[in-house]
Parts: C-alpha cells; structure tokens; sequence
C-alpha cells in the first residue's frame, strides 16, 4: 500500500479535493490490529467562502472553528442524530471540507459486520453515518490528521473522469445549483440520497 495522503493534499479547493478522492482508500486499524477499508465512491464539497448552503461562519461558532481547522484533519460531528466524517480543507481558519459520503468495501466485512450488524452488505457503508458506524469511527478521531495511526486516507487506482457522475449536493436549501457531489457511475455503494435538484 502506498503512503497516506498528506494534510497538504487538502490545502486547497475541496471542490478538487472530493472529485479526486473518488477511488481512495479509508482504512480503519482496530486496537487489535484488525483493519477495516473502503473505497470512496461519492463525496460532496463544502466552501463555506462561496457556499450559500454552509451557515457554519454565520450562526454555528463551533462548527465554524472546527471547520476551520488545518486542511487534512478529521471533523466529526452529529446532523440530525446522524453522525458524519468529513475532512477540512484549505488553510486553517477558513471553513471548508469534504464530506465522505460513501464507501465500497475492500477488506474487513466481518469486522464491519461486528459494528454494523446488518443482513444486506450493500446496506453496510452506502452513506455517510452508515460508514462511520461500520468503521467504528468515533469522535476520538475529531481534529487527528488524514495520515493518523488508526484512521487514514489512502491514495487508490483514480477513477476516470468518463467514470464519474457529478450532481447537486444531497439535503440542502441553498446553493442547490453547485456542481460539488461527485459519485463513481453505477457503483453500488452509492448512497440512496437524492440530490436536492436537477442540473441542466
């Protein structure tokens, strides 16, 4: 396996960043040593400079001063009783991320099993607090870094970009017109989310 990312590999557009994370590998190392990983097959951006839909510099201080964290390090908060991993990018005290939404899993499913215990594998890591559940990912890993010991992001085989469907963002008001969720055509791993618009 190659080396994980580095946290400079976020300090810019995360726009560019989730496109080019598709096909990445999230791998989880238990205390045990047992390991769990996925594929990243869909992710969403968030640019809270030009984001209509991001209120976090607005109205949430917390989540502003998380997001504004240095690029390449874990965020991990609760929505609406659903928990997400997401990672910062650009430089710190700007609030932005990526948002990993979806992974394929790739070694581990009995683990994943053991922390997810459901009777459909699709139904395993296809959404966002699916997989942080089937990883056993925790709000320990708030503010570690993308090349931490326990979790970390990989480089994988790029998807082409002829292999990659680009559309609305999943469960957003505003900025439902931007272009920032990226999946990999036809893989099944996909969430079941449904963007919350129609681009032309």
């Amino acid at each position: 396996m190659p080396l994980p990312y580095s946290p400079e590999f976020f300090d810019r557009d995360p726009v560019r960043v989730a496109r080019e994370l598709l096909g990445s590998l999230l791998v989880r190392t238990l205390d045990d040593g047992r390991i769990m990983a996925g594929r990243i097959v869909e992710a969403e951006a968030y640019d809270c400079p030009r984001d209509p839909s991001c209120t976090a510099g607005r109205f949430h201080a917390v989540r502003s001063a998380e997001l504004s964290l240095p690029p390449g390090t874990f965020l991990f908060w609760v929505a609406h009783t659903h928990p997400l991993l997401q990672v910062a990018c650009r430089e710190e005290g700007v609030s932005a991320s990526v948002l990993l939404r979806a992974l394929e899993p790739v070694e581990g499913i009995a683990t994943m099993l053991e922390y997810r215990p459901v009777t459909a594998h699709l139904n395993l890591t296809s959404g966002p607090a699916k997989l942080v559940q089937a990883l056993h990912i925790t709000p320990d890993f708030r503010g570690q870094l993308v090349n931490g010991e326990h979790l970390a992001l990989y480089p994988g085989e790029r998807v082409p970009d002829e292999q990659i469907t680009v559309t609305a963002r999943v469960g957003i008001r505003a900025g439902q017109n931007l272009p920032w969720r990226f999946t990999e055509t036809g893989n099944r791993w996909i969430s079941g989310g449904k963007p919350s618009m129609e681009l032309l």
